[in-house]
C-alpha cells in the first residue's frame, strides 16, 4: 500500500515538474523561434529579393485598384522596408525579453509580432496574394500563422508583464505635470 502511494506521489511530482519546466522555458523557446523567423525574413525584405518584389508588387497593384497606389511600394506606408523594420524591432524585443530584467520587452515584442502577422495573414487571405504566392506549398503563409499563434501564446505567458507595461504607460500618459510654487 505504501509502495502505491509512493509511486503516485512520484508521478504527481514528475507531472508538476514537467509543468513547471514548460512554464519556465516555453516563453524563451517561443521568443527564439519567432525571432529566428523574423530575422530570416529580413534577408528577403532588405535585399529586395525577387520573392519580395513579387509579393509587395502584387499587393501594390491590388491597392492601386482601390485608389491607394504606392501603399506597398518601396516608399509606401507598408513597404517591405517598413514591415521588415517592424519585424526587426519585434525580434529584438523578443530576444531582449529573455533577460529577466527586460521581460516586459518580450511582451511588447509579442504584441508587435501579433500585429505584423495579423496583417500578413489578412493580406494572404483577403487579397489576390493568396496563401501560396511563392509556389512553395504555402510555407510563407504557414510560417505567418505559426508566428501569430505562438506570439499569442507568449502573450498568455507574459500577461503580467504586459499588464504592468500597460499600467506604466497609462500612468506616464495620464499624469498631469507637477507644478511647484515657491
Amino acid at each position: 500500500m505504501i509502495y502505491m502511494h509512493t509511486n503516485r506521489a512520484r508521478a504527481e511530482n514528475a507531472q508538476l515538474n514537467t509543468s513547471q519546466l514548460a512554464k519556465k522555458y516555453a516563453p524563451t523557446a517561443i521568443a527564439v523561434f519567432t525571432a529566428v523567423i523574423f530575422l530570416d525574413s529580413l534577408r528577403y525584405k532588405f535585399t529586395n529579393h525577387p520573392y519580395t518584389q513579387e509579393i509587395f508588387g502584387r499587393l501594390d497593384q491590388w491597392a492601386g485598384t482601390l485608389g491607394a497606389e504606392g501603399l506597398f511600394g518601396h516608399t509606401g506606408l507598408f513597404s517591405q522596408y517598413v514591415i521588415g523594420t517592424s519585424e526587426l524591432f519585434a525580434a529584438a524585443f523578443l530576444l531582449l525579453g529573455i533577460l529577466p530584467r527586460f521581460a516586459r520587452l518580450q511582451a511588447l515584442g509579442a504584441v508587435a509580432a501579433v500585429a505584423v502577422m495579423s496583417g500578413a495573414i489578412s493580406f494572404h487571405l483577403f487579397t489576390p496574394l493568396g496563401t501560396d504566392p511563392n509556389n512553395d506549398g504555402g510555407g510563407l503563409f504557414m510560417a505567418a500563422v505559426a508566428v501569430w499563434f505562438l506570439s499569442l501564446l507568449l502573450l498568455v505567458f507574459r500577461r503580467c508583464e504586459l499588464f504592468g507595461l500597460l499600467k506604466d504607460l497609462r500612468i506616464t500618459f495620464s499624469s498631469s505635470p507637477k507644478t511647484y510654487s515657491d
